[in-house]
């Protein structure tokens, strides 16, 4: 990375830990190595009001060589059920990460724009197909499942919906699949234990 774009970017991470408004909207950035700033962690807070408020998302960041004039490679490390967002890998379908990105975009606007995503699902232009099918399909079993994961990976408070808790239970306490499988098949299959075992006994 040239002196340019490191001074650039070591001046962008500044911002992003030292602004209050990002503190308290629960936008944080770090290093991951003190001697490579193109490696970073941030974090990000469930919007209010959405099935991620509460919850606390990872994200990493790489930023190439040739940054501004490209985008930083930005994918979830915390699981997360979006239409936007791999439920496998973590990878991010937004406009500014691919061809919308412009050189005068900032890590600011960069990670405003992965929470602002959170609020805004777009099922149209999906990453994870068999997500965006049951946010069209069925709007309430997607915020719930949307929210359970939320509990389950982010660390949000409240109380677990009863009757998914009780099919994960199943898979996993009577059924010895791992609580990661268990939730990934319930999800995908809407919640129908018995496709869900058919799935994974395939």
């Amino acid at each position: 990375m040239s002196n340019i774009f490191q001074v650039r970017l070591t001046r962008e991470i500044a911002d992003v830990t030292t602004s209050e408004d990002l503190i308290n909207i629960g936008i944080l950035v770090s290093l991951i190595d003190e001697k490579n700033v193109s490696q970073l962690e941030a974090q990000i807070a469930g919007p209010p009001e959405t099935s991620y408020e509460g919850g606390k998302f990872k994200l990493s960041i790489d930023v190439p060589k040739d940054y501004p004039f490209k985008p930083p490679d930005v994918k979830f490390t915390t699981k997360v059920w979006h239409p936007n967002v791999s439920s496998k890998t973590g990878v991010i379908c937004l406009d500014i990460l691919k061809e919308q990105w412009a050189a005068s975009m900032t890590l600011r606007s960069v990670l405003l724009s992965v929470q602002q995503m959170l609020c805004n699902p777009e099922p149209k232009n999906p990453q994870d197909a068999v997500v965006a099918k049951q946010y069209m399909k069925d709007i309430n079993l997607f915020n719930e499942t949307a929210k359970f994961w939320t509990q389950v990976y982010a660390n949000a408070p409240g109380f677990k919906n009863e009757e998914m808790s009780t099919k994960v239970q199943k898979l996993t306490q009577d059924m010895g699949y791992n609580e990661n499988t268990a939730l990934t098949s319930l999800s995908y299959h809407d919640w129908d234990i018995n496709k869900a075992i058919e799935d994974l006994a395939s």
